[in-house]
């Protein structure tokens, strides 16, 4: 089956970003190329495909290897056959400039370059020492639809509604050799993305990563689009270190030639350039769950806290994360007025707005509770105010949750847990610029806009202190993605990302200054004293400013 269809999702690489990709795959002219088989999956033009036969030629030359051997050298594909015609004529000049006969040169280029789908036809070699290039840039909302049936079922990873590309990344992962690398540069989304957690789960169980370049400011193609692309590269062996570079607009080629010098010399951590900043981390992370991201120095700091320390969610220290009671009718469950039901019903809420000066200052609102303190809901019959005025809201009926058991259509979705009301609770909110615990001391029940956390072994405020601290929103940082105009998510998800150190590990000056830092809402105090605690120097990892 040969794909066709009229976007072809083509964005051409300039020539000192294919150089430093082709470096990073190790093809380079130093080593004798002749002995290795390279792809490249989506050759256009030759972007890729033109200084990789320089490369060749050059390697061979050295080596007095003879160049019409070079046949089974490279494959590279594309499914259009005009791009299969430049391709092979960017082939024949530069062979012919290298004293190849004109004959030779087109039988090489013929066998080098060929019109195929990468994605669905059998391909030759199968086993190869690289494969690197730009793949296409295709949704799959794009596709016609027999076409990304056939993409579905050919290749696991493509699941959602993502990009074809990552079916590039697993075709190409499982043509590699033992020591063979994958080098693309393409949109870096799925390491984040729910689409991508398939293919993420595929590398880091069967791969390695080995460079990982964010380039979204970068001038990277011949023309303008906004792909966020990165340069990453995925080798087939046991996963050791990973250089990872954050860069500018001014990003460009002679940094990018320091930054490759740099990364082969292992001893090195740490790198400065025009428009970049690398970082060595020692290993990379594990699973299908969003790969962090953030500036090469936070990510070694992510790391180095995740390999030492246990996360805020823990059993083994009774610290649970969780959110707010969702009822289903808000509109209903949720009054300012408590003579509407028993006094007993009337449960204290803990909503937003409540948070909103950095301390805890209830303003008035009552959860309707239909439920008794071992978790089963009251009889109505023995409730009349509760009972007159849920009736006045038939609307609860139609609830999803009231058709699945009409017998309880008066439950709001989850139930109340009435151990939690009295216990000191550490409460967020969801949609904020910055990490802002706020304690509520006991008393009232989180509502679902709200996130908090409860611990058995945690003085709340030492425990605040550390929340409120650069650390914590780095954690968050790195694994949510932001909305628009800066906001972060702090769900439960991200939070239970957060490293902590054991409690009793804190000596009393650093608990203390932790609590004064949580009480005075002082971010740079709770900063330092945070860094303190997880022995770290806030310096090195950009948490707190140099002057």
């Amino acid at each position: 089956m040969t794909a066709t269809w009229t976007n072809y999702g083509e964005v051409f690489t300039r020539r000192w970003v294919v150089e430093a990709l082709l470096d990073l795959t190790g093809y380079d002219a130093s080593v004798d190329l002749g002995s290795l088989r390279v792809v490249e999956p989506s050759c256009g033009s030759g972007a890729f495909l033109g200084p990789a036969v320089e490369r060749l030629i050059a390697s061979a030359t050295a080596r007095g290897r003879d160049l019409g051997t070079l046949g089974d050298a490279i494959r590279a594909y594309d499914l259009r056959p005009e791009n299969v015609e430049r391709a092979r004529a960017r082939c024949i000049e530069l062979l012919v400039g290298a004293g190849v006969e004109r004959s030779m040169s087109e039988e090489l280029a013929r066998d080098w370059v060929r019109q195929a789908d990468f994605l669905l036809e059998a391909l030759e070699p199968e086993s190869v020492d690289a494969v690197f290039g730009n793949p296409p840039y295709i949704r799959y909302d794009d596709l016609p639809d027999d076409v990304a049936a056939a993409y579905r079922e050919s290749w696991s990873t493509m699941r959602g509604r993502g990009d074809i590309y990552v079916g590039f990344f697993e075709r190409a992962l499982a043509m590699l050799r033992p020591g063979g690398r994958v080098g693309f540069i393409c949109a870096d989304r799925w390491m984040r993305n729910q689409y991508g957690s398939v293919l993420r789960r595929f590398v880091t169980s069967r791969f390695s990563v080995e460079h990982v370049w964010t380039m979204h400011d970068v001038d990277a193609f011949d023309a303008v689009v906004s792909a966020y692309p990165a340069i990453t590269v995925l080798a087939n062996h046991k996963q050791g270190p990973v250089v990872v570079a954050d860069t500018t607009a001014e990003f460009g080629p002679s940094s990018a030639q320091a930054l490759v010098k740099w990364s082969r010399d292992e001893s090195l951590t740490a790198f400065s350039d025009t428009g970049v900043q690398a970082h060595r981390l020692p290993h990379w992370f594990d699973g299908a769950e969003s790969w962090p991201t953030g500036s090469p120095a936070r990510l070694a700091l992510i790391e180095l806290l995740t390999d030492r320390f246990d996360p805020l969610h823990d059993p083994a220290t009774g610290t649970k994360v969780s959110i707010g009671v969702a009822t289903g009718a808000d509109k209903v469950y949720v009054i300012d007025d408590p003579s509407l039901v028993e006094s007993d019903r009337a449960l204290p809420l803990a909503m937003r707005k409540d948070l909103a000066s950095g301390r805890f200052e209830w303003q008035g609102s009552y959860l309707v509770n239909p439920w008794d303190d071992e978790g089963n809901l009251v009889p109505l019959e023995e409730f009349p105010r509760l009972a007159r005025y849920l009736a006045a809201h038939p609307a609860l009926r139609n609830r999803f949750v009231a058709k699945k058991d009409p017998g309880a259509w008066y439950r709001t979705i989850d139930k109340v847990h009435a151990e939690l009301t009295p216990r000191p609770k550490l409460m967020l909110q969801d949609m904020k610029a910055f990490i802002n615990p706020v304690l509520e001391p006991g008393g009232h029940y989180p509502h679902h806009n709200l996130y908090y956390v409860t611990s058995e072994t945690w003085d709340m405020e030492v425990l605040g202190g550390l929340l409120l601290s650069r650390i914590a929103q780095a954690f968050v940082e790195a694994h949510c993605v932001r909305m628009r105009g800066g906001t972060l998510r702090f769900q439960s998800q991200y939070l239970k990302k957060i490293r902590v150190p054991r409690s009793e590990s804190l000596n009393p000056r650093t608990a203390e200054a932790l609590r004064n830092a949580f009480r005075a809402r002082d971010v740079e105090g709770a900063t330092l004293a945070a860094a303190e605690a997880y022995g770290i120097d806030p310096f090195s990892y950009e948490l707190v400013s140099a002057a």
